[in-house]
């Protein structure tokens, strides 16, 4: 696959401008799930963190914004998108070292390294469950060709002792995903994301610990928007949630 061109990509701003995001115009595109993602994280300064499925960067990008003195490193399996990561790390002055490499097969110096927290925002859907996309890069994006359990598995192994996943997922998803913690990773908590009051949640973010022994918490689901259906146009988020979005606050994870 060769990288993009000037014209193909566009430039983006997350967090209210403080990230500036160059994607491709068609391809995959960054919405707001991997900000809730990296606002999910209860990184500090001076620990390591991993992306697994990197894509352009900005789950990094908006955790680094966040939280200043990380050492981030992100693993993507597409090269356009990898060089991608890295002209918008060097874009929005974060040092990220991007590894272009299938997680099934991580180079020798990543697999000497241990992290603190590990993120991920694989693919959605089950291979064969969701109509091809026309891009090329889309497809990967969206569509499982590396087993979900796979993604854990590799987490577990990164992480250190006492280091926390943090992983964003369809909620038809978590049985897998909690299949996969089984003997790997404890203290799971699942915060399930519903668009609105009354609605089933249709996202959920895991979060689970190395060594962890803590009984399985599923938490109240978090509202994303006001209302009980889109009645004007413009956004709807909720407070917390625009404050997430769009000033870099830290998501509301129940205590």
């Amino acid at each position: 696959m060769t990288g993009f061109q000037e014209e193909e990509l566009s430039c983006d701003g997350f967090l209210g401008g403080r990230v500036q995001l160059l994607q491709p115009v068609r391809g995959y595109r960054a919405g707001a799930d991997p900000v809730l993602l990296a606002a999910a994280v209860p990184a500090q300064p001076g620990e390591a963190v991993l992306e697994l499925g990197c894509g352009a960067g900005q789950a990094l990008l908006c955790l680094a914004a966040r939280v200043p003195g990380l050492i981030l490193a992100g693993v993507e399996l597409q090269p356009p998108y990898a060089d991608l990561a890295r002209k918008n790390a060097a874009a929005n002055g974060q040092g990220i070292e991007v590894f272009g490499a299938d997680l099934a097969t991580l180079p020798a110096a990543l697999k000497q390294r241990q992290f603190h927290h590990v993120i991920a925002n694989p693919p959605y859907y089950k291979a064969g469950a969701h109509s091809r996309a026309r891009d090329a890069g889309r497809q990967v994006a969206l569509g499982e060709e590396t087993p979900l359990a796979d993604w854990i598995c590799t987490a577990a192994r990164r992480l250190a002792p006492k280091g926390y996943l943090h992983m964003i997922q369809r909620a038809d998803r978590l049985p897998d995903m909690l299949a996969a913690c089984s003997g790997r990773l404890g203290s799971a908590e699942v915060l399930p994301l519903a668009p609105r009051g009354g609605r089933q949640a249709e996202l959920v973010i895991l979060r689970a610990r190395k060594g962890g022994r803590a009984g399985f918490r599923l938490h109240a689901p978090l509202i994303l928007h006001e209302g009980a259906g889109h009645e004007r146009d413009g956004e709807s988020y909720r407070p917390e949630i625009r404050a997430v979005l769009r000033e870099g606050a830290a998501l509301p994870w129940p205590g």
